[in-house]
């Protein structure tokens, strides 16, 4: 039992089997209630949290709060790789506008294509009218950039604005750890997407 618990914890991201060991020594030492209450949490997440129908961010509703924000610049979309940059860029109070996130970067050595991401949804976002801008938000690796240069060629001819954020994120630099002052201003310092790499 302990050794399932074990392989079970060690399934998840950065988790190796020595940390999975102290944590289910950690959950062991716990009263039964608070493990209880920790399992069903889980449990509870699982079940309740989905994906917003309109911007695939998480949500416990069809909509997430950020796109039923009538405050909100609805005209403006920030296309982001994952929810971790949402948060990100959230946290920089720089961005008023709402997001699109793709769940994932291209990258044909990992297999993932065009296909396996939020692309299509969000060609059809701006195809249904009332976007004016949409931000290029990906981290500045060559997958993001591959994905970047995709997006240009499926919108270029939509009529709506192309920008990417500010290079001040440095080369390679995972987006959701750049520091929120470099972030804020590459938001706000956006410029236009030429469609070169």
């Amino acid at each position: 039992m302990l050794e399932k618990a074990v392989n079970e914890f060690a399934k998840l991201p950065g988790i190796g089997s020595k940390t999975a060991m102290r944590l289910v020594l950690h959950l062991l030492r716990q009263d039964a209630e608070a493990v209880e209450c920790f399992g069903q949490s889980m449990i509870t997440l699982r079940r309740d949290v989905k994906y917003c129908s309109v911007c695939h961010n998480i949500s416990d509703s069809d909509v997430c709060s950020i796109c039923a924000d009538v405050r909100r610049d609805h005209s403006m979309v920030c296309v982001v790789e994952n929810i971790q940059d949402v948060m990100a860029i959230e946290h920089t109070q720089q961005y008023k506008g709402v997001y699109h996130v793709l769940g994932g970067v291209i990258s044909p050595m990992d297999g993932v294509g065009p296909s396996d991401l939020q692309i299509q949804s969000l060609v059809e976002r701006v195809a249904q009218g009332g976007v004016g801008e949409v931000i290029l938000a990906l981290s500045p690796t060559m997958e993001g950039d591959t994905t970047n240069f995709y997006i240009y060629r499926k919108l270029e001819k939509s009529g709506v604005r192309i920008t990417v954020i500010a290079r001040g994120v440095a080369q390679n630099d995972e987006l959701q750890y750049t520091d929120e002052v470099t972030l804020g201003r590459s938001i706000v310092n956006r410029v236009l997407f030429t469609g070169k790499i």
